[in-house]
């Protein structure tokens, strides 16, 4: 007979990110990703629109609706919103009627005992039968195949929208973890201020992240924006070189959180990660060039993996599918629905 707390096909697994939310479901595997931005009515408080029908919405709505990310630096700055998101993802991934889903969310490593509580609050208040939380290094080695069970070091540095996660990983434990919130949206917002700063242009989000993207594309990147001295639309290019100088901080800071983790590493394992290599996960892991500077500041070989993109949502799923093994990885749970 299965155990009570197995998972059955009714369940998910939540990687609940900065800037976007990506659902697995059991025995289906990743059936949403979408922003985690949420359109809310300024007067009444009211969800009107979640995921990439909100995005749409960023800079473009009335002045009565408010389109609004609700997690800063991974972790939630507005519950309201969140839980009006998280109830549209479980309602959009439930089959069937009766009871609601056990649901598996992923948290950074770094945040504290009230962030944990209210999480799990959260998504039982969005119609989780149970919550169970698992840390989004930990998520993410699991998803990116490291063998965290074995009694060998594994060293893995997610880079998601809010923060950067490094853990070191050794029999099913993290041994170290460190947390820097700092990401790929300090790294657009960085971008955006240095062409303000230097162009006197002004940019949103959504073009600073796509000149972030355009990194290593070995041309010029044109960048539209609204002057700031004539308030006209103005057009620059931006060289391979100025975009890299305008990241360098949030990059830098990124290879000081790889450092901090490094510094706290027992030696018995330090030998494990020379041999094995550092593997980078989540959409940070994409910014052309950050694998070699990791690689020559550290003297570690660095790999980017697979598909670093789905890597947590992927490690969350292996816990539905393998939740007797994988049980002891779960950092909280709260009964709900």
């Amino acid at each position: 007979m299965a155990k009570s707390t197995s998972f059955s096909t009714r369940d998910i697994g939540i990687d609940l990110g900065t800037a976007n939310t990506l659902v697995y479901a059991r025995g289906r595997g990743i059936i949403l990703n979408e922003p985690s931005v949420v359109a809310v009515e300024s007067r009444t408080g009211k969800v009107l629109a979640v995921g990439t029908e909100a995005k749409e919405a960023v800079g473009r709505t009335p002045g009565s609706i408010t389109a609004t990310r609700p997690l800063k630096g991974g972790v939630i700055t507005d519950f309201e919103a969140t839980e009006g998101m998280l109830r549209h993802f479980i309602r959009a991934a439930r089959v069937g009627r009766g009871r609601g889903p056990r649901v598996v969310v992923c948290v950074p490593s770094g945040v504290t005992g009230v962030e944990r509580r209210a999480v799990l609050q959260t998504a039982a208040r969005a119609g989780a039968r149970s919550v169970h939380l698992i840390e989004e290094p930990m998520a993410a080695a699991i998803g990116a195949g490291l063998p965290v069970h074995e009694a060998r070091g594994s060293m893995v540095v997610d880079i998601g929208g809010g923060s950067t996660e490094v853990a070191i990983i050794s029999l099913g434990g993290t041994v170290v973890t460190h947390s820097a919130r700092v990401a790929g949206d300090a790294l657009d917002a960085a971008i955006a201020s240095y062409i303000e700063q230097n162009f006197a242009i002004g940019v949103g989000e959504r073009t600073a992240e796509d000149v972030k993207m355009s990194m290593g594309s070995g041309v010029p990147t044109p960048v539209r924006g609204r002057d700031k001295e004539t308030g006209m639309p103005k057009t620059v290019e931006l060289s391979e070189e100025e975009i890299r100088d305008a990241t360098e901080k949030p990059v830098a800071a990124i290879v000081d959180a790889v450092r901090a983790a490094f510094d706290a590493c027992p030696p018995e394992l330090y030998g494990d990660i020379m041999e094995r290599g550092i593997v980078l996960t989540g959409g940070g892991a994409l910014l052309h060039g950050l694998d070699e500077r990791l690689a020559k500041e550290t003297g570690m070989p660095v790999f980017v993996a697979e598909e670093p993109l789905s890597c947590v949502a992927v490690g969350t799923g292996r816990c539905l599918e393998e939740f007797d093994k994988l049980e002891k990885v779960f950092s909280g749970t709260v009964h709900g629905a």
